[in-house]
Order: structure tokens, then C-alpha cells, then sequence
């Protein structure tokens, strides 16, 4: 009985060796097998640049008012296709007590001065015409006259304007009425009625009443990064991106790079702008945002394997990537490659490797 005990604990430690053994080399065995084996292909590749900002009317105009007071009236709504000359918003005068006063009182100084000119003139009519006094002086009468005449004008003008805000006379009607300066499509409308206005001239900006753009113009403006920039050149094509119409294919041309860099978020930033080949399809809306993939250099037949799959020695003036081995259970062998085009993804290779060739890549490092 003994006996048998020790032959069944022997068989038993035999069997227990031969499943550790067949375990340890089942493991070294799924060890190799962890690289897997990427096959050098053909394909498209393109090297490219990425701008991101959105798409916007290449002309755009404020809309401002030349005189002081308060809306009357507002004429377009957003989106109104309004043509040059047409009526966008009504203007009533606010006057204070003070400007009016001072209205009054220019018409007032005006009228006196009117009189004593026509007066002085009258009286210098007549002496000439007795030989008394010589025609020159006549005609200085008669310019002072003229002038005081204008300024009296000019005062009534502004009094009109200032009660009323509007002028009549001289052949044609001046009011407070803004007019589109150009045709396009609303924008922006930034004022109601009610609110008050204040006007421009050379020493404020003056209140923007709205905006308006020419919607049949569209270009794409954005920023590319610096390190991107130096490869950038006017005339590269360029294929949007738009993230309201995904399945859109807009495509332009690269037309201007700003010379000087901007700092937005710590990073370096040069403004470059699109055209957009008139032949889109899409319906585009000012504001819609965009990325655009600046084509710096494609080939659509390209010898290319993964990019991850590449080693760079000696500060990148040397790549490699490995190969199986010759034999099974081998180590995988580093060839020296020259590659060309990256796309970020794929890689071109230009020697070192033909179609069809596989490359090895290795299973990534447990960090436990």
C-alpha cells in the first residue's frame, strides 16, 4: 500500500514537471507570436498643413449714422437682401435744451449779419452808380453780402436739422433716413427703436447700427501654426472641411499668409486666407466653422508603411524598421530605410523596402 502511494506522488510530480514545462514554452511561444506583421503597400499620401477657422463674406460694412439722436424707425430685419441707396433706418433728433438754444441763436447772429450786409451793399450800389465810390469796393460789398447770405442759410439748415431732422430745399430733400452703402444681405442688426444713436465724426467711432456683407463673396479665414507656416506658399489647393456639412466637397486655393505671427494661448499663430472655387455645391453661411488641409505635396502611388513602425537614429538623419527573422523563433532585424512624404499616419518609403514586404511591429510595453 505504501508502495503504490509513492508511484501514484511520483506519477503525480512527473505530471505536474511536464505541464510547467508545456506551459513555459506554450508562454515563450505566444511571446514571439506578440509581433505582428505589417505588409509594405501602395496608396495615396499627401503632406499637408491644417488651418482652422471659419468661413466669412470677404466684404463686410458697418452701417453708422452721421447725426446724433434717437431710432424712429428700423427698415430690415436680419437677413433682408437690401440694394445700395435703400432706406435701413429712420433717425428723430434728441436735441438738449442747450443745442437747441444754440441753433436759435446762430440763426438770430445770422439774420442780423444778413441784414447789415444787404444793407451796406444797397447803400454801395447807389454811391457807384453817383461815381462816389469806386466799383472794387461795390464788389467787396456784394462778396460780404453772398457770404452772410450763406451763413444764414447754413444756420437755418442746421436749426431744421436740429428740430426736425431733415432739411428741404435747394432742389432735393436731406433727411435723417440711413441708406445702405452698398447691396448685400443683413447681417447684424445691433439697434431698436428707441435706442439712441450716436453719430460718427472724426473724433468718436459712433454707434453701429448694423452690418452688412456681400453673401455671393465667401472666403475661409484662419490660422496655421508656425512650425506649419514655412511650408506654405499662395496658390496651394486646399480641401474644407465643414463641420455643419460633412458630406460637403469645398475645395479652394490658398491666397495670402500674414507676414507677422499673432500669440493666442501661448502658441504662434499666422491669419491666412482662402478662396473658395465658385463651383461649390453647398449652401455656405457666414460663420461656419472650418478646417482646411493645405496641400503642400501628394502622391497618389506611393511606396508606404505605417509611420509607428519607423526608428530614428542619430537625431533622425538615420530610419530603420524591422524585419522577421530568417529563421523561426529569431529576433526581428533593423533595415536601414530613406523615407520621403508623411501624411502624420503613413509614411512614403523611398529605398530600403519593396511592395509586398513585411515589416514587424512589436507589442506595446506593459506598464505594469
Amino acid at each position: 500500500m505504501g508502495r503504490m502511494l509513492k508511484i501514484f506522488i511520483g506519477l503525480l510530480l512527473v505530471t505536474g514537471l511536464l505541464i510547467g514545462a508545456y506551459a513555459w514554452q506554450k508562454s515563450r511561444k505566444g511571446d514571439d507570436e506578440g509581433f505582428k506583421r505589417v505588409e509594405v503597400t501602395r496608396g495615396a499620401i499627401t503632406e499637408k498643413a491644417v488651418a482652422i477657422g471659419q468661413i466669412e463674406p470677404r466684404l463686410k460694412y458697418q452701417v453708422k449714422s452721421k447725426i446724433s439722436g434717437l431710432v424712429k424707425r428700423c427698415l430690415v430685419q436680419v437677413g433682408d437682401r437690401v440694394e445700395t441707396g435703400d432706406a435701413l433706418f429712420e433717425i428723430v433728433p434728441d436735441p438738449t435744451p442747450t443745442e437747441l438754444v444754440e441753433a436759435e441763436r446762430r440763426v438770430d447772429a445770422a439774420e442780423a449779419s444778413f441784414r447789415r450786409a444787404q444793407a451796406e451793399w444797397n447803400r454801395s450800389q447807389a454811391l457807384s452808380k453817383q461815381g462816389i465810390t469806386p466799383q472794387s469796393e461795390e464788389d467787396v460789398k456784394r462778396e460780404a453780402y453772398d457770404q452772410a447770405r450763406i451763413e444764414l442759410s447754413s444756420a437755418q439748415d442746421n436749426l431744421e436739422l436740429v428740430r426736425k431732422g431733415r432739411v428741404s430745399g435747394r432742389g432735393r430733400t436731406m433727411e435723417s433716413v440711413i441708406r445702405a452703402p452698398a447691396a448685400g444681405i443683413v447681417l447684424e442688426r445691433t439697434v431698436d427703436p428707441g435706442d439712441p444713436v450716436v453719430p460718427l465724426t472724426s473724433f468718436q467711432a459712433g454707434t453701429e447700427l448694423a452690418t452688412i456683407a456681400d453673401m455671393n463673396d465667401l472666403i475661409f479665414k484662419g490660422t496655421v501654426d508656425e512650425i506649419d507656416v514655412g511650408k506654405l506658399s499662395t496658390g496651394l489647393p486646399a480641401r474644407l472641411n465643414i463641420g455643419a456639412l460633412p458630406d460637403a466637397k469645398i475645395s479652394g486655393t490658398l491666397t495670402r499668409i500674414a507676414p507677422q505671427a499673432t500669440e493666442k494661448e501661448g502658441a504662434r499663430l499666422f491669419d491666412v486666407e482662402i478662396e473658395l472655387d465658385p463651383d461649390a455645391a453647398a449652401t455656405l453661411r457666414a460663420g461656419y466653422s472650418a478646417t482646411a488641409d493645405l496641400v503642400i505635396r501628394e502622391k497618389d502611388d506611393a511606396l508606404m508603411i505605417p509611420e509607428r513602425l519607423v526608428l530614428f537614429e542619430d537625431n533622425g538623419a538615420k530610419t530603420f524598421v524591422e524585419v522577421p527573422p530568417d529563421e523561426p523563433g529569431g529576433d526581428p532585424k533593423k533595415v536601414e530605410i530613406k523615407t520621403g512624404l508623411s501624411d502624420g499616419l503613413n509614411i512614403e518609403v523611398v529605398s530600403g523596402l519593396k511592395e509586398g514586404d513585411e515589416v514587424v511591429q512589436r507589442p506595446p510595453r506593459s506598464v505594469l
